[in-house]
């Protein structure tokens, strides 16, 4: 066994152990730091299979932003565990049956060959100078330059919509207007007064 292989079931041990424990834990503190922990491990599963850009991606966008958020939320809300475990028997059927086909799904992905399924063939190495965010930037901007010009302003729209919808004008709002406080004048705001000296 070479030292990628070894590398590669470390980061798969961690990788379910956590995942398990992202389901089980009892605090959700706690199962937020080990779903952490479930996508570092993974952006380190696609950093071995070259795929640079989804790990980088994947660290800091979920990581990086929508876990911190997510932490920031669970540990400032007041979760009553108590009322959180009461329905957990009542969805345990409707998870186990998605849970048995995810299994089976990734039995048929990963045992194909054994079962007289032929997959995809595995695509040939590129070599050592190959990038693939060199490559996904190329495929971005020449031959679907217009879906991705077209998905950002689809975003671009859906941010603006959702401001407008939820903006607000209040009337009895103190607002700052900056251009009335660049004019302002010295003695318009300052005034020197001349008082005499009291003596004791």
């Amino acid at each position: 066994m070479d030292f990628q292989t070894a590398v590669f079931y470390f980061f798969s041990t961690v990788l379910v152990l956590s995942a398990l424990r992202v389901i089980t834990a009892r605090n959700p503190v706690h199962a937020a730091l080990f779903l952490v922990l479930t996508f570092f491990t993974a952006g380190g599963i696609w950093m071995l299979l070259r795929a640079e850009f989804l790990a980088i991606a994947l660290v800091m966008v979920y990581v990086g932003a929508v876990m911190v958020l997510f932490l920031f939320v669970v540990m400032m809300l007041d979760i009553n565990l108590d009322r959180i475990r009461e329905g957990f028997w009542s969805y345990l059927p409707v998870g186990a049956v998605i849970g048995l086909l995810m299994v089976i799904e990734m039995a048929i992905v990963l045992g194909g060959k054994y079962f007289g399924l032929e997959g995809m063939p595995a695509p040939a190495d590129p070599g050592e100078g190959y990038s693939n965010t060199k490559e996904l930037g190329r495929l971005l901007y020449t031959e679907y330059v217009y879906p991705f010009e077209l998905a950002s302003i689809v975003l671009l729209v859906a941010m603006i919509a959702a401001v407008a919808l939820t903006l607000r004008k209040r009337t009895n709002v103190k607002v700052v207007d900056p251009a009335a406080q660049v004019a302002v004048k010295r003695d318009d705001r300052v005034r020197i007064v001349s008082m005499r000296a009291e003596k004791d």
